[in-house]
């Protein structure tokens, strides 16, 4: 899951500048997504994604770490990709439930860039999901929130996030 872990951190670091949405507002007359979602962040995410999820390919070759879900290029991209789209799609949720920029929403904060990830997985390479067995599964449950918390207070502590949540 690390190039899906990856790039919600990252867009925060790399983020600013030219919101994705442009100013725009739905026709509820809310943003579509709000100024924290920018071109930016989104790419400079799903570019750190692919990184870590390289390294992790180069890693998994170089000594052996067969336990590793085994990823391709395809898969880390996927998942790197699918994570700040599941995170676009919840803050477009948010913007539409009334939700303002930072305002925290339990459970779909945590989860989004899962849903996303797995969703596009879902889409385009089907069979990197047997990679999930029942161990990684709940691993990816229990962990998830917490990583995202932890994640979240350093983003805040060294000034990327305007929330530590």
């Amino acid at each position: 899951m690390l190039p899906a872990y990856v790039p919600n951190s990252a867009a925060a670091l790399f983020g600013g500048g030219r919101p994705i949405d442009l100013g725009r507002t739905f026709s509820d007359g809310r943003r579509i997504f709000g100024d924290g979602k920018t071109y930016r962040g989104f790419f400079g995410g799903v570019l750190s994604g692919v990184l870590v999820g390289l390294i992790e390919i180069w890693a998994a070759a170089a000594f052996s770490l067969g336990a590793l879900p085994q990823q391709t290029f395809l898969s880390i991209t996927l998942l790197a990709t699918g994570a700040l789209l599941g995170d676009l799609a919840k803050s477009f949720l948010k913007r539409r439930l009334g939700k303002e920029r930072g305002e925290s929403w339990f459970l779909a904060d945590q989860y989004d860039l899962v849903v996303g990830s797995f969703l596009l997985i879902l889409i385009f390479d089907p069979q990197w999901l047997s990679n999930i067995t029942l161990p990684i599964a709940v691993w990816i449950l229990v962990m998830t929130p917490l990583l995202h918390r932890v994640a979240n207070i350093i983003g805040y502590c060294i000034g990327v996030k305007e929330v530590p949540w």
